[in-house]
């Protein structure tokens, strides 16, 4: 009888110890879930950002621009240009992570009032009216320009300018056209430009496109590259082998499914062409 009240008491105990240890792996399961919540909120308060309401002479514009609370005094600005898609929230991520980087980034509006297209078709629409006027194009760029210059964290003598897809290409177009820029860095983007290459162009160039990409024709990577080699400029070009447009945003899956378009996100190509941009502009700020 002895040896059977032993046995259940030591049932007993070891029951409790099962029961401690998985009670320790909940709370700490659930430490851990709660400690990235808490990380994530941190992060966001560190952000310090605002939307900006700015215009050209013929456009009211929506910018969104965000700096971080760890940085002290002026940094280098950062203008981010938009998807054809117009300005959404991809675009404000992408701000936000460069202010994390210790960046003010603006995100802007090409458009004008925000807009956003709900097809690809009024996306094709709206880009081309923009690239096709480059008097208003450049208007609604230099109004952006002012508006990140008169922030009191931005450091007026250090602007970038990056941008994705049409974004990519206005990015481009613009230190082609001889603005005061640092460094452009171009995602996805078409290189068959308004304003090409000249002896204009200032700014230090980044253009990261997927090898796999339909919507950039050979031909017109040749002409580009052939028009920086024949200047006094420092640039990169980049393609990333098995992507294609849009590799950048985790939306391109979806949106490439609902309007049959080659868009498709890429893990491999979008770390690393945010790498490149790290380096270049590190590089371009020095």
């Amino acid at each position: 009888m002895k040896n059977a009240y032993k046995s259940i008491f030591v049932l007993l105990i070891m029951g409790s110890l099962m029961a401690c240890k998985d009670e320790v792996k909940t709370e700490n399961s659930e430490n851990e879930d709660v400690s990235g919540v808490v990380k994530e909120d941190e992060e966001r308060r560190l952000l310090v950002a605002n939307e900006l309401d700015y215009s050209s002479p013929t456009t009211d514009m929506k910018g969104y621009i965000v700096h971080s609370k760890l940085t002290e005094g002026r940094r280098p600005g950062i203008i981010v240009i938009h998807e054809w898609w117009g300005h959404n929230d991809y675009v404000r991520k992408r701000a936000d992570m460069l202010a994390d980087l210790g960046y003010t980034a603006l995100a802007i509006d090409m458009y004008g009032n925000g807009k956003q297209a709900k097809h690809s078709l009024d996306a094709g629409s709206f880009s081309s009216e923009v690239m096709s006027n480059m008097p208003v194009a450049k208007a609604r760029f230099e109004a952006a320009l002012e508006a990140l210059k008169k922030d009191p964290t931005v450091d007026t003598n250090n602007i970038a300018v990056i941008g994705y897809c049409f974004g990519g290409s206005v990015a481009l177009t613009m230190a082609d056209a001889g603005y005061n820029l640092k460094g452009a860095a171009a995602f996805h983007s078409g290189v068959k430009l308004p304003i090409m290459p000249n002896d204009q162009l200032k700014a230090r160039i980044l253009v990261c496109n997927g090898a796999d990409d339909p919507f950039i024709k050979n031909e017109d990577v040749v002409t580009y590259k052939s028009a920086l080699d024949s200047l006094d400029v420092d640039y990169k070009y980049i393609e990333y082998p098995g992507a294609t447009h849009g590799f950048t945003s985790k939306a391109s899956d979806s949106l490439g499914k609902k309007f049959d378009l080659p868009l498709a996100y890429n893990l491999d190509a979008d770390e690393q062409s945010w790498e490149e941009l790290k380096s270049m502009l590190k590089l371009s700020f020095q």
